[in-house]
C-alpha cells in the first residue's frame, strides 16, 4: 500500500541519476566535516546541496534534469571510466594490461605466456611484450 503511494507520487518526476548520487555524497562529506569542525558555513553549504538534490529528485522538468546530468557525465565521465578500468585491472588475475607504445591504446594479453608479439588493433603496430 505504501509502495503504491510512493509510486504514484513519483510518477512523472525525474528520480535519481549519477549527478544526484554525487551531490548526496558531497552533502554527506560536508556534513561530516561540519560535525567534526563545527564551521557553520559547512552546514549551510551541505544543507543547500541537500535541497538541490531533493529538487532534482522530485522535479517534473525531466529534459532539463537530463541535460544537467549529461553535462556532469561529460565532465566526470573520463574519471569514472578510469576508476572502473583500474578496478577491472586489479580484479583480473588472468591478463596483463599495458599501453601500445605507438598510439597509447590500452591492450590486454593472457598472463604467463612469456615473450609474445602483439599487434595493436587501433594502429596496427607490432611489438614484443612480456606477459
Amino acid at each position: 500500500m505504501i509502495r503504491n503511494a510512493i509510486q504514484r507520487f513519483m510518477y512523472g518526476r525525474y528520480g535519481n541519476d549519477p549527478l544526484n548520487l554525487f551531490l548526496m555524497g558531497l552533502y554527506l562529506l560536508l556534513y561530516l566535516a561540519f560535525v567534526f569542525i563545527r564551521a557553520e558555513l559547512l552546514y549551510w553549504i551541505s544543507f543547500a546541496l541537500l535541497l538541490v538534490t531533493l529538487f532534482r529528485l522530485f522535479s517534473r522538468n525531466i529534459e532539463r534534469r537530463r541535460m544537467e546530468n549529461a553535462k556532469f557525465m561529460k565532465a566526470a565521465g573520463p574519471l569514472i571510466s578510469w576508476v572502473h578500468m583500474r578496478r577491472n585491472i586489479h580484479r583480473d588475475k588472468e591478463h596483463v594490461y599495458f599501453k601500445c607504445p605507438s598510439c597509447g591504446q590500452r591492450l590486454r594479453v593472457p598472463r604467463g605466456k612469456g615473450q609474445i608479439t602483439v599487434t595493436c588493433r587501433a594502429c596496427g603496430a607490432s611489438f614484443q611484450e612480456k606477459s
